[in-house]
């Protein structure tokens, strides 16, 4: 089942890559791939602050209403930037980052990543 899942992240990667591939700027993939991860800067005030800067910008229905709205308002900015976000959202998944518990980066609604998974187990 693991692989199906990551399958159905490839799928909605290369969906994000198709729609930014119409008429966006170079700059749209360099932030598909490391630009919402700016939010991790949430993590220097406390954890708390950190999963939601973290949540909010890696929710892929905050970015779908954000295309929608950029669809209805004929607006690129609004349309590119739901496709990336919707984008890295499935990226992170694919790769085993989930959205993040208020525990610590490494709690995740995927499972424990990183240190906090050696720490978990010992």
């Amino acid at each position: 089942m693991k692989w199906v899942l990551k399958l159905e992240e490839l799928a909605m990667i290369v969906v994000s890559l198709v729609l930014l591939s119409s008429e966006a700027a170079w700059y749209w993939y360099l932030l598909l791939l490391i630009g919402p991860d700016v939010s991790m800067l949430g993590y220097l005030f406390n954890s708390k602050t950190g999963a939601i800067l973290y949540n909010l910008f890696h929710n892929k229905a905050i970015a779908i209403v954000l295309f929608f709205l950029g669809m209805y308002m004929e607006n690129e900015w609004l349309l590119n930037t739901g496709t990336v976000l919707f984008g890295h959202a499935s990226l992170d998944r694919l790769l085993g980052y989930g959205l993040k518990y208020e525990k610590g980066f490494a709690y995740t609604h995927l499972g424990t990543i990183g240190k906090g998974k050696l720490n978990e187990t010992n």
